[in-house]
């Protein structure tokens, strides 16, 4: 996408997420698996042989605790045999489910339970789950939602709010990152800020003057893609002076489906302030035109964040900018239209805080000499303090490198998000 001289452009530092966390959003969404795959089938036997250890007896297998097997297997007498079965079930169903992410899913959540719990690769399989009468709890379930509202569904069925994400691109452009990077770009041209199963956004810049480095934001594209049950493709495009309040097929949602209302499109400011909800992958969009810019503020739920390939790893929003593309220090602190008292004064009456949305603001203003760049900066905070789960980051500081998420945090609770996957087959 954008420049063809980007094509080829530095990949992100942090590569491709673990895969298992895309598998909660499988799990809501699971009436979407491809028809001739049968993970679903492996996902069904393998909560079949573990709800006894669930239920009682070898519940140490399951946690891990207790009972030592030989050779130093934890839990052999339970879980590893069924986690066995449960690779075995995968590499027979490997050929029709290539390219299906809830398999790939299952694989690796497999390798890490094994890992886990100290299993061998050799040994008992668990036999075959009986048929016949349902298995426990089948009858009762759990009480139908509605498959295109996230939040209620996630928080239905692990009894828990969903976590979130939050990334934003303003000003020069100025990007925060879901990893709370937060970096002064160059970025000419179109650049990806996102791109994965359920979401595309591209952002095209340009100089903010003719040789300048520092560009600005004129265009921006999402696409809404397919979902099954919920909408068909939405593409929304914004261009500066032009902020429609409907997708580019007229619509304000996401048609004639029975979730189509699950993606809306509204304009609290018209002209200057557009906010889309995409209810079915808990996700909101604002966008907004101040001072000759775009902007673009996201909080978006982790799953969906986290569902792209390693051939999607270029997205400003997970990675940053690419080294390449950030502006040095010394062309952060050029001089520029006005002096930088009078802009330090400018940004300080709307942020108070002298943290990264102060020294965005500061360098904006500086080059642009448009005091108008300062309501960019406010508007991004007042974003984030709204989008961030987490307050405590809100206000980054130059020497604050940004922590990536630890692989902990990424990963969901797999045992009930398979029992969730058995109970969607039945």
């Amino acid at each position: 996408m954008g420049d063809p001289g980007q094509s080829s452009g530095p990949r992100s530092p942090h590569g491709s997420p673990p895969t298992l966390s895309t598998l909660t959003l499988l799990l809501l969404l699971c009436g979407h698996a491809h028809s001739q795959c049968k993970i679903l089938r492996c996902n069904a036997e393998y909560v079949s042989s573990t709800l006894s250890l669930r239920s009682g007896g070898s519940t140490g297998a399951l946690r891990g605790g207790g009972g030592g097997g030989r050779g130093g297997e934890v839990g052999s007498g339970g879980l590893c045999r069924a986690l066995r079965s449960y690779a075995l079930c995968t590499r027979r169903t490997a050929r029709t489910c290539r390219g299906d992410l809830a398999f790939h899913s299952a694989v690796h959540g497999i390798e890490d339970l094994m890992i886990q719990h100290n299993c061998s690769r050799q040994g008992p399989t668990a036999p075959p789950p009986p048929r016949g009468p349902a298995l426990p709890g089948a009858g009762q379930g759990l009480p139908a939602s509605d498959p295109c509202d996230y939040e209620s569904r996630f928080s239905r069925l692990h009894g828990r709010p969903s976590g979130f994400l939050h990334c934003a691109s303003f000003g020069d452009p100025h990007v925060r990152s879901f990893h709370h990077h937060f970096h002064t770009c160059r970025v000419q041209g179109a650049w990806p800020l996102l791109d994965n199963d359920f979401l595309f956004v591209q952002a095209t810049s340009s100089p903010v003057a003719l040789g300048a480095n520092a560009t600005t934001t004129r265009k921006l594209t999402i696409i809404f893609k397919n979902m099954q049950e919920c909408i068909d493709q939405k593409v929304y495009q914004a261009e500066v002076d032009n902020l429609p309040a409907a997708f580019e097929d007229g619509s304000i949602n996401g048609g004639d489906r029975p979730g189509g209302s699950s993606l809306s499109i509204q304009t609290a400011n018209p002209g200057s302030h557009v906010e889309i909800r995409a209810a079915y992958i808990g996700t909101t969009i604002i966008i907004r035109q101040t001072a000759g810019q775009l902007s673009f503020s996201i909080k978006v739920a982790e799953d969906v964040a986290r569902a792209f390939s390693a051939e999607q790893d270029l997205q400003l929003c997970v990675g940053g900018c690419p080294p390449s593309q950030r502006l040095s220090q010394s062309e952060r602190n050029r001089r520029g239209a006005i002096t930088i008292d009078i802009a330090r004064q400018l940004c300080k009456e709307g942020l108070p805080v002298e943290d990264a949305y102060f020294h965005s603001c500061v360098f904006d203003v500086l080059i642009s000499g448009d005091p108008n760049f300062t309501v960019a900066a406010q508007a991004a905070l007042e974003d984030a303090r709204a989008f961030l789960p987490d307050l405590e980051k809100l206000h980054l500081f130059p020497s604050d490198a940004g922590v990536p998420l630890s692989s902990a945090t990424l990963l969901a609770p797999l045992l009930s998000g398979l029992f969730v996957l058995w109970l969607c087959i039945q």
